[in-house]
């Protein structure tokens, strides 16, 4: 973790404390968007809120943290935020990836607190995923950053999360259980389906070698046999050394790789530079870590098609 991430955390736990939560149990309304009719969720980003919404339904007010545009990684939660997790009856989270938002809910009084972290498995991750490029990377150590949150990439992970959501809605809010159940089940359906999808449309390319500017697709090269070449590492803001962006440039010639992607809600700069220098081309692969008019799709699912579409036709899909 970087110190502006600590100086995050420290802000958010110092706004808990000084607020005090008997003062902040006592927000609603205009203050706070829970204490609604319904059951109230309080969802750290888009890839959380997205489950929410889907298995919870009617039944369900979501309310994320993370605003459409804003970097989830940078996330400083503020005062009134904290306020409305204070109200909600669930938080839904992925541990380790905000450290502000881990704070704030192991302060809080939410009786039912979500960690998507817990209901499936992470690996740890650095700026090489996958083996196809291994004998051209002599870095794969740098930029590694411990275990990758990234889950929500690889359909078969996310589904697995939205199982145990499913079960926690259930659990939590018992008079609409049935429903949870069979949002549940329509939800990992569509996930296997785009899992499908994937693996199809993946299993016959020109190359397996991917370059991204951020590490954030390694669970997805791992799923479906391919490697992610990261020029930074699980940190979308770090900056890459001068042998790394070496190493890349002789594993783009080595692999065929003809692409270099970048993120929408990060510069773009660095993959520019690299493509540039190599003679590549650039192109968007999103992380999906919130949804923009800049968004190649309007939810998970039609985004994700991008991506594979994009995939295709950087692995020369045949």
């Amino acid at each position: 973790m970087n110190v502006r991430r600590r100086l995050i955390s420290a802000v958010a736990a110092t706004a808990v404390t000084a607020l005090g939560l008997g003062t902040l149990t006592g927000c609603s309304g205009g203050t706070a968007a829970a204490n609604t009719d319904r059951f109230d969720v309080v969802a750290s980003f888009y890839p959380m809120a997205f489950l929410a919404e889907r298995i919870g339904g009617d039944h369900v007010h979501v309310t994320s943290l993370t605003t459409p545009g804003q970097e989830p990684h940078d996330l400083e939660i503020s005062p009134r935020q904290i306020a409305m997790l204070q109200d909600s009856d669930a938080v839904l989270y992925l541990k380790n990836l905000q450290p502000s938002v881990d704070d704030a809910v192991a302060q809080s009084p939410v009786r039912t607190k979500i960690d998507a972290a817990s209901l499936t498995t992470l690996e740890e991750h650095g700026n090489e995923v996958g083996g196809h490029a291994a004998a051209h990377d002599t870095h794969q150590g740098e930029g590694a950053g411990g275990k990758d949150p990234h889950i929500w990439l690889d359909p078969v992970r996310y589904a697995q999360v939205a199982q145990g959501v499913g079960k926690a809605f259930a659990k939590a809010d018992p008079r609409h259980a049935a429903d949870y159940r069979k949002n549940t089940a329509a939800l990992v359906a569509r996930l296997n389906g785009l899992d499908r999808q994937f693996r199809d449309g993946l299993a016959h390319t020109k190359t397996k070698v991917f370059i991204t500017t951020h590490a954030a697709f390694g669970y997805l090269a791992e799923r479906y046999g391919l490697t992610e070449e990261a020029i930074n590492g699980l940190d979308p803001e770090s900056e890459p050394s001068a042998a790394r962006v070496k190493d890349l440039e002789r594993t783009a010639k080595a692999d065929g790789v003809s692409t270099v992607f970048y993120e929408t809600l990060v510069s773009d700069k660095t993959a520019k530079t690299l493509a540039d220098d190599s003679g590549l081309r650039t192109d968007v692969l999103d992380p999906l870590e919130g949804i923009t008019a800049k968004s190649r799709g309007k939810d998970y699912f039609t985004v994700q098609q991008a991506n594979l579409k994009a995939l295709q036709q950087a692995l020369g899909a045949k």
